[in-house]
């Protein structure tokens, strides 16, 4: 893996020399837009809409529309002029709990790498988050953007995990809401039974991208056959429900659900060679 930024983490006069490596990776299929009649890839150009001329890069600026229509051009100096302190460094402000932050805030976690020289703090600050049941909030300067974040423990493992400001995240109040509707004890109990009979333990090794992987056995098999048109495959046909008492749709799914997991349990169950036969 390629560290993305280095520098450090701070908190009171602690300082951790750290490099910060992605932790996920996006497995999105790419695809280029061709001309049909031979195939030919499609670019993309810079065109000006006043005149429909192609710009050239050494022509472009940055500008911000302050009002419909209206820019005002930002230089590099003007960027240079906005003071950020501490620009290498992950500047924890405060520890909080981890139980207090809505999980809604954080959306993009980096893995933390001690450097030469960090190893003892960086040990010290991952069990003392452990310990305490605490996050790290801090802010962070990447490229040209500063990030609120929160530094986590993860197993051996400090993490950065990007965070929302809260100016950020959209307003769930205008959302209509069923606030006072009385749910039925019976009903309760079924959707309780349910949830009990579709309980698993957590194997995030049992989850894949279905759609990316069906679509990479379409893709080939077209290169199989040279590019040519496949045969549709029918699709089973879903019959929409007309059951509307929720009792009644809990039932049969709970019915549905348990006649699944006979059929698992059965499918994996150890099967004996007749004596006779062998």
């Amino acid at each position: 893996m390629r560290a993305i930024w280095k520098g450090s983490i701070s908190f009171g006069l602690v300082n951790i020399p750290i490099a910060v490596y992605p932790a996920t990776r996006r497995e999105e299929l790419k695809f280029r837009l061709l001309r049909e009649k031979d195939l030919s890839p499609v670019n993309y150009k810079r065109v000006a809409e006043k005149d429909g001329k192609e710009v050239p890069w050494d022509q472009i600026v940055k500008g911000y529309e302050y009002e419909k229509g209206k820019f005002i051009v930002l230089k590099d100096e003007d960027f240079q002029r906005v003071d950020l302190e501490a620009t290498q460094t992950v500047d924890i402000q405060d520890f909080v709990e981890v139980a207090e932050i809505d999980p809604i805030y954080f959306y993009k976690p980096y893995y933390l790498e001690p450097q030469k020289g960090g190893d003892k703090a960086y040990t010290l600050l991952r069990n003392v988050l452990r310990d305490t049941n605490k996050v790290g909030i801090a802010k962070v300067v990447i490229k040209t953007r500063q990030y609120l974040a929160g530094v986590k423990p993860k197993d051996q493992i400090l993490v950065l995990e990007l965070m929302h400001f809260a100016e950020e995240l959209a307003d769930a109040s205008k959302l209509h809401i069923p606030k006072k509707l009385e749910v039925g004890k019976r009903e309760l109990d079924m959707a309780k039974a349910l949830v009990e009979s579709m309980s698993a333990k957590w194997d995030p090794e049992k989850y894949h991208d279905d759609y990316r992987e069906a679509l990479m056995e379409v893709i080939e098999e077209k290169v199989e056959s040279g590019g040519k048109e496949i045969e549709e495959k029918p699709k089973p046909k879903k019959t929409p429900s007309k059951v509307i008492d929720l009792v009644a749709v809990l039932q049969e799914s709970l019915a549905k659900t348990q006649g699944n997991k006979k059929k698992s349990s059965a499918r994996h169950a150890p099967k004996h060679r007749d004596k006779k036969a062998a």
